[in-house]
């Protein structure tokens, strides 16, 4: 018997979501291929060394500082507020405050791009306190390379926000891919001119790229310059946000305590866990990533109150959509994660020994993975309903279980990375655990949506799956040991092309009615 893949409200938006999402993720997918192809030129031309930690450490500043002015204001408060205005074709009002916004983001991000700028010395020796002085004052002059990325991170999600809001996806899902287009081109044209600083200024050049490709996306908008800070959606965007600001702050703070740690183990340490970290987001970015975003205008445009049923059914089919797809790619990335991480990083400077130690923490981190796909629709939908302050807590919670847990691992225990790596899986593991319990009592009878039974027949047929291309992988190997380029692309792709074919298989034998939703939409037949 099919579980209930979407009742009225599920079935109503059904193929609007996953048309949202497959744009999104098509979008991702051109990111992630040019995020790899960026990672294989760093790793070709610096491999897993110090001075590839101090880019790492280096290109947190901006990133981080965006997610806490901006970037976890996006869902949180901005996509919610703007819908209201795009439903209610208040656009002269919408356009009123995007112009606010964009005005207001780009004088903040201004100033914090000329404090970092003074105080990066500062901001080095609190990220990598382990670091030696040379590769500390390596870290601070990255960190004034990279700084200005900070004002067009600000604009350009300012204006994703808006975009989604109008339930506009191509411009956004551009804009990640020509983000690590820019990365690919400094490296490539600079590497061997200006050394690691490369990786930098190819991070600003993609930032300035992913703002600049967005903006074709507001023709007509009639926006200008104004800086008027008492227009009341100000307040209500405040409001939904002081929360998750607090709730970023630690989060933050666990971030830096995290490398500062890592900076400790080891000054290759670093550079393993973000190479394992990039892999482990590739699945998180075209799936997680694409529902939630596809999602979050629909159940911004619903309320617990007088659609209850529609909202759990939307919702229900985001998470089932999560597992169907993030469910085989950690399976399957697990499975291959040696010949991939040697295929794709294993030239240059980046050497054999770099590849075992990457694989080692990317097995820790998929063990989150699923976890935290599923949290990420979960918190979306939670700030869809204006509460902000539901996440901020449990995040607090437990940003608090992996400072507790990641010394106790890394150093009392002996594991050094793998304790970090294992510590950060275990708070994902604890958020989504909470957040589902939290969602479960608030929306109630979440059981009816078939959680239970797509969880098992997608875990069943993930695990057949694995089976199939491990034992791929093995065959290939032995009729063709050897360690040629064309080798290693021949046994990858074919021990994960048999691995997506059982797998298909096996959800549609199964009966997952989310699989023929998806097979149904890349055909071009999706149904309202």
């Amino acid at each position: 018997m099919t579980q209930p893949s979407s009742t009225s409200g599920g079935h109503r938006h059904g193929g609007g979501i996953a048309r949202a999402a497959l744009i999104v993720s098509l979008g991702n997918i051109a990111s992630r291929i040019f995020g790899l192809v960026r990672d294989n030129r760093n790793a070709y031309f610096f491999g897993a060394t110090g001075s590839m930690s101090a880019f790492e450490a280096a290109s947190l500043v901006p990133k981080n500082i965006y997610e806490l002015l901006v970037g976890g204001m996006v869902s949180a408060a901005l996509v919610p507020v703007f819908s209201e205005y795009a439903s209610q074709n208040k656009q002269d009002e919408l356009w009123h405050l995007a112009s606010i916004l964009l005005s207001l983001v780009t004088v903040v991000m201004g100033g914090f791009l000329l404090l970092v700028e003074v105080i990066a010395p500062l901001v080095a020796s609190t990220l990598v306190s382990g670091f030696d002085a040379p590769l500390k004052a390596l870290t601070a002059q990255l960190i004034r390379i990279i700084s200005p990325a900070i004002v067009f991170f600000g604009i350009s999600g300012i204006v994703t926000a808006i975009l989604y809001s109008q339930q506009v996806f191509t411009y956004p899902a551009i804009g990640a891919a020509v983000f690590n287009l820019g990365g690919i081109l400094g490296t490539q044209l600079l590497a061997r001119r200006v050394g690691v600083s490369s990786l930098t200024l190819g991070i600003v050049l993609g930032a300035l790229l992913q703002m600049a490709v967005q903006l074709p996306g507001l023709r007509g908008a009639r926006l200008r310059f104004t800086l008027d800070l008492k227009h009341p959606a100000l307040r209500r965007i405040t409001i939904l946000y002081l929360p998750v600001v607090l709730s970023l702050v630690v989060s933050q703070f666990g971030i830096v305590v995290d490398r500062n740690l890592a900076s400790r183990v080891g000054q290759q340490t670093i550079a393993w866990m973000a190479a394992a970290t990039r892999l482990r987001e590739f699945p998180l970015g075209l799936v997680s990533t694409a529902v939630s975003m596809a999602v979050l205008p629909a159940l911004s445009r619903l309320n617990l109150l007088t659609g209850r049923d529609e909202f759990k059914d939307t919702l229900g089919l985001g998470l089932r959509l999560v597992m169907v797809l993030i469910i085989p790619a950690a399976v399957g990335l697990a499975i291959l994660r040696s010949p991939v991480i040697s295929l794709l990083y294993q030239h240059g400077e980046f050497t054999p020994q770099d590849t075992v130690q990457t694989a080692r923490a990317l097995l820790l981190y998929l063990l989150g993975t699923p976890a935290a796909a599923i949290d990420l629709l979960l918190v979306i939908a939670f700030y869809s309903q204006k509460d902000t302050v539901t996440p901020v807590i449990v995040g607090i919670v437990c940003v608090g279980i992996y400072l507790l847990a990641a010394p106790v691992l890394a150093f009392a225990l002996g594991w050094g990375m793998l304790g970090l790596v294992a510590a950060n899986s275990l708070q994902l593991s604890a958020h989504a655990l909470i957040t589902l319990f939290l969602m479960h009592r608030r929306v109630g009878n979440m059981e009816r949506l078939g959680l239970l039974s797509t969880l098992a027949r997608v875990s069943l047929a993930a695990l057949v799956m694995g089976v199939a291309a491990y034992a791929t992988l093995v065959i290939l190997q032995r009729a063709m040991p050897g360690a040629q380029l064309s080798q290693q692309i021949l046994r990858v792709g074919a021990a994960g092309g048999v691995g997506v074919v059982v797998y298909l298989a096996a959800v549609l034998l199964l009966q997952v009615g989310e699989a023929r939703m998806l097979t149904n939409l890349l055909r071009g037949r999706t149904r309202h």
